[in-house]
């Protein structure tokens, strides 16, 4: 198969997390043989939320949203205009802060690669097994 890719989808607020997820299971769905498994499809939609919530909360409330998928492969590319590079951070248990997305990312997906932009901001790219 050859790589397909999906519109960019502009998200600006927080009920675009709900959008980004229905536009990646949309964009799964399309996808025709060799349909993707659903344990794999549901990965996806988890690292497309994480990232989607992560640009919106950290980078500045707005964000682009990028499917690919590739022989093997579904890429997810989040853009949004903030030059701040994602960072671990120690999982709050006590206040509910948060600190648990940007690790779970890391262990769902193959590769993650943060690309600064040219013009600021930065893309933030998963790719996890189809």
């Amino acid at each position: 198969m050859t790589t397909m890719s999906a519109e960019p989808t502009s998200l600006r607020s927080q009920s675009a997390v709900a959008e980004a997820r229905r536009a990646a299971r949309v964009f799964l769905e399309g996808l025709g043989e060799p349909a993707i498994g659903r344990e794999q499809a549901d990965t996806v939609v988890l690292v497309v939320s994480e990232l989607v919530t992560n640009a919106l909360r950290h980078g500045g409330g707005a964000c682009t949203l990028r499917l690919a998928a590739h022989p093997g492969t579904i890429e997810v590319a989040v853009e949004d205009p903030s030059p701040r590079l994602p960072r671990m951070r120690t999982p709050d248990l006590v206040d509910g802060t948060g600190g648990f997305g940007w690790h779970m990312v890391n262990d769902l997906a193959h590769h993650v690669v943060v690309t600064p932009g040219p013009e600021g901001g930065k893309t933030v790219r998963a790719l996890l097994p189809r």
